[in-house]
């Protein structure tokens, strides 16, 4: 059940909005690298254009941008994701109004209800006068409700004219500017394939850019379970929701495998019941019906049971998977595929009892020459495998995740992250930033202060029209470009590798470059320092390689970075300072904050570590490691289960055997290996079957990372011998119990 709503919960993506079949994504395949990239990011001119030249094959077009800004009311002042949007945006995506209405004019703005509260409280806030990033001044247009956790715009707190980005005169008209999202709803006889080739050259046909960029749409229906690699559309969440609902299948075929193997192993105390009802006349399709009964009521007993459980462990299931999911009380499609669920688990768990048990000879039964034969047990024992192969390669699995996420962590990234903090810059407040410099330094809880356009754990902008001597003139390169200043170098402990940093005595480095070691690679460059690299008509300068940063994914390939020298402080995003280490960091934040808001009175106080904001990168793979350790050791119990009641039923069938053999001196040790050898074996032959398996599976999964561990042989023998070492524990109890039973009772006739 809880897989089930994990399940749905991803394949109900976007389906919040109302229009979800027909709202589509403009994005873009641009010839990079010798590969093809896939974008999002384009100029906002594309909407206007799409909008005049096809306007027939689109309802609303709008052209987005969304990051966190500073908005206030009075003292009362947040840092908050937002949206910058045409007016048209709140036409495409589904916006449950609760008091007001959607923006048209260039000077309103939609707030979310939970900011509205926080804003305003109880107050109606529509009407009222806010601030937005310090510049802008805003009335309360509407408030809307909360959009769920299942839309990628569940973070947009506020909704905001893209107009205001351009009321400092520049140039809404910029075809080379790559900054912004564009989403479309597409009339009702409108298909996204044939658009797609109509709207292809739009971008080209503006920008003439090398990359040869080549616009199509992207349905809602794909945006989050797929994703493009090298031009084409694959599996991204997609295979999490195949693997996690095999493995929820396989977690109950556990179960029905124990009802089965406990079922047939019964099978002689109950071969005088079926030899009597067979006697008295009960036909055979009434035993099947008899048995069949049995196993769908322990299965509806143990659903209902199974809903108090899920009631129970569902918040923090919630916690570890990162959703907000709910018993669906009053869903009927809930209630019927509950339904659907107990009656084939019912079918599956009483088929092969029902088959075998209703197939018994009265006369044989009860004449007492009924026998099991020698070969009763072997599809017990083949379940058997069957359970610990699936248990065996969850476990291996839960290991390689974990053991690549620790691989991940463990990657030198090239940079000092402790006591490393982040801010935004806002250019508007911080007009004095070096005043604010100096008086940080002088609380000395730091040890220095630099600006740059992104931060160490993210690249936020691109170049890909660099030109060099020796470059391919049939290769476009792809670089991610930061701003930085000469202190940039002191705040974050970047190491040189050749050449020198950035410095303000030297003017010329306005127009140099410092490349990191895969650019160089990228370029092909054997001796770079004193290069000049070509770059919006000028020529740029190498003074250095700096070593290689991981600022980006840490399961990715180090991206290709030129650092600049920047001193227009409107290009700066971030400052980043650096801790003292002696200095108690509680201490630190507090006098950072003081000496903030004597400069930014009116914006938040948002610092981040970077060390934290590094730990989220390994946020997914960590959230699907603990969803598979939770299945693995799901399968191990229930699979113990099973062995444990194979175990008591064997002991219990060769009772007078142990007591033989413990009256002619056999001691406790050899009764105890006599009835573990058997389930020892099985395991074993499990192990050979689940380690090639679980290498193939886990092997296709690694290969979608470039930074990526190996499998080693270790993984296999420490998980070959706690699956014995646990399948001995499961099975000693009753072997020792039984072995050291008295004889004399055992082997006493009635």
């Amino acid at each position: 059940m809880l897989i089930g709503f994990w399940i749905y919960d991803e394949l109900s993506f976007e389906k919040y909005h109302k229009n979800y079949s027909n709202i589509v994504q403009v994005l873009e395949h641009a010839n990079v690298n010798d590969g093809i990239v896939t974008e999002s990011s384009l100029p906002l001119p594309v909407s206007t254009e799409l909008r005049n030249k096809y306007g027939s094959d689109f309802k609303s077009i709008a052209s987005t941008l969304t990051f966190e800004q500073t908005i206030a009311y009075n003292d009362n002042a947040f840092s908050k994701m937002g949206c910058y949007a045409e007016s048209q945006f709140t036409d495409i995506i589904t916006l449950d109004m609760l008091k007001g209405t959607r923006f048209k004019s260039p000077d309103a703005i939609l707030l979310s209800e939970s900011l509205s509260k926080a804003m305003f409280g109880e107050a109606d806030p529509v009407n009222k006068i806010i601030k937005l990033n310090s510049s802008y001044t805003l009335q309360v247009a509407g408030i809307y409700k909360d959009m769920p956790k299942n839309t990628q715009f569940s973070d947009i707190n506020f909704i905001a004219p893209v107009s205001l980005l351009f009321s400092d005169g520049r140039n809404m008209d910029n075809w080379y500017s790559s900054s912004f999202q564009i989403y479309a709803l597409l009339n009702p006889n409108s298909n996204a394939k044939q658009v797609s080739l109509k709207i292809k050259d739009v971008l080209y046909e503006h920008s003439k850019d090398a990359t040869k960029p080549a616009l199509f749409l992207n349905p809602m229906s794909q945006w989050h379970l797929y994703e493009f690699k090298n031009g084409k559309s694959i599996a991204g969440r997609a295979q999490f929701v195949w693997l996690f609902g095999i493995i929820g299948a396989f977690v109950l075929l556990l179960a029905c495998i124990n009802f089965m193997n406990l079922s047939t192993a019964r099978s002689e105390k109950r071969a005088k019941e079926v030899g009597i009802r067979k006697t008295i006349g009960s036909l055979r399709s009434q035993l099947v019906i008899q048995f069949f009964s049995e196993s769908l009521l322990v299965v509806i007993v143990a659903y209902l049971f199974s809903l108090l459980l899920v009631q129970f462990v569902l918040p923090s299931f919630n916690e570890t998977s990162g959703k907000q999911m709910t018993i669906l009380w009053n869903n009927p499609v809930f209630w019927l595929s509950g339904f659907v669920f107990c009656l084939f688990t019912g079918m599956i768990a009483g088929s092969y009892p029902a088959i075998y048990l209703s197939s018994f000879k009265p006369v044989k039964v009860l004449k007492g020459t009924f026998r099991v034969g020698r070969f009763a047990a072997i599809p017990r024992k083949v379940l058997v495998v069957i359970q610990f192969s699936v248990s065996v390669i969850l476990v291996i699995g839960t290991i390689i995740v974990f053991r690549q996420i620790q691989f991940a962590k463990n990657r030198p990234v090239g940079y000092d992250r402790s006591g490393l903090i982040t801010l935004p810059f806002n250019s508007s407040d911080m007009e004095h930033y070096n005043a604010f410099r100096d008086e940080l330094l002088r609380t000395n809880v730091v040890a220095d202060i630099s600006r740059s356009s992104s931060p160490t754990t993210g690249i936020w902008s691109s170049a890909d029209n660099l030109e060099w001597k020796g470059k391919d003139p049939n290769r476009q390169e792809l670089f991610g470009t930061i701003l930085i200043d000469p202190e940039y170098e002191k705040v974050v402990g970047w190491k040189m590798k050749e050449g020198r940093n950035f410095s303000n005595q030297f003017s010329t480095d306005s127009f140099s470059f410092i490349f990191n070691e895969a650019a160089i690679r990228q370029m092909g460059l054997k001796d770079p320092l004193g290069e000049t690299i070509k770059w919006h008509g000028k020529n740029w300068k190498v003074i250095g390689v700096v070593k290689d940063m991981v600022m980006t994914s840490p399961f990715d390939a180090i991206v290709p970075t030129v650092f600049l020298m920047n001193d227009n402080e409107h290009s700066f995003n971030v400052i980043n300072l650096k801790l003292k280490d002696n200095v108690p960091v509680q201490e630190a934040v507090s006098k950072i904050e003081t000496v903030f808001k004597g400069f930014a009175p009116g914006s938040p106080f948002n610092y981040k570590f970077a060390d934290q904001q590094y730990a989220l990168k390994f946020a997914a793979e960590v959230r699907i490691g603990k969803i598979a350790t939770f299945f693995a050791v799901l399968a191990i119990f229930i699979s113990c289960l099973g062995l444990f009641g194979m175990a008591s039923f064997m002991a219990e069938q060769r009772v007078k055997e142990i007591g033989v053999r413990k009256v002619l001196g056999a001691s406790v040790f050899n009764v105890w290996k006599l009835l573990s050898k058997e389930f020892v074996i099985l395991v074993i032959i499990s192990l050979f079957i689940a380690a090639p398996i679980a290498q193939y599976l886990m092997s296709n999964w690694l290969q979608q990372y470039n930074y990526r561990s190996d499998i080693t042989w270790w993984i296999f023998v420490v998980t070959g011998l706690g699956a014995v070492m646990i399948t001995l524990i499961t099975v000693s109890f009753q072997a020792i119990k039984a072995a050291i039973a008295n004889p004399v009772k055992s082997l006493r006739t009635e």
